[in-house]
């Protein structure tokens, strides 16, 4: 059974940082794509960033300069380490992989940006 489990969130005040990281557990195989999405309230899922096993990243516009999606292979783990907060970027950060042909989620860890 594969599980991805989200950590990090929590409250911070605007320019903070807060490092998020997601442990795939129950792949036997690699990770093609691991990511990082968001959901703020009323507003639709968005990407924040992707990396490739090989190490490609991509990032939102919003995000660029500020965050930083890494991985851990050995640990099939995911990192976002996010500076400069701003309240634009309370959302619940939700986890992402692919592999084996399929998407996996994340149960998703609330991120609050006060001002």
């Amino acid at each position: 059974q594969v599980q991805l489990v989200e950590s990090g969130g929590g409250l911070v005040q605007a320019g903070g940082s807060l490092r998020l990281s997601c442990v795939v557990a129950g792949s036997t195989s690699t990770i093609e794509i691991m990511g990082w999405y968001r959901q703020a309230p009323g507003k639709q899922r968005e990407l924040v960033a992707i990396i490739s096993n090989g190490g490609s990243t991509n990032y939102a516009d919003s995000v660029k300069g500020r965050f930083t999606i890494s991985r851990d292979n050995a640990k099939n783990t995911v990192y976002l380490q996010m500076l400069g907060l701003k309240p634009d970027d309370t959302a619940v950060y939700y986890c992402n992989a692919h592999f084996w042909g399929m998407t996996f989620w994340g149960k998703g860890t609330l991120v609050t940006i006060s001002s």
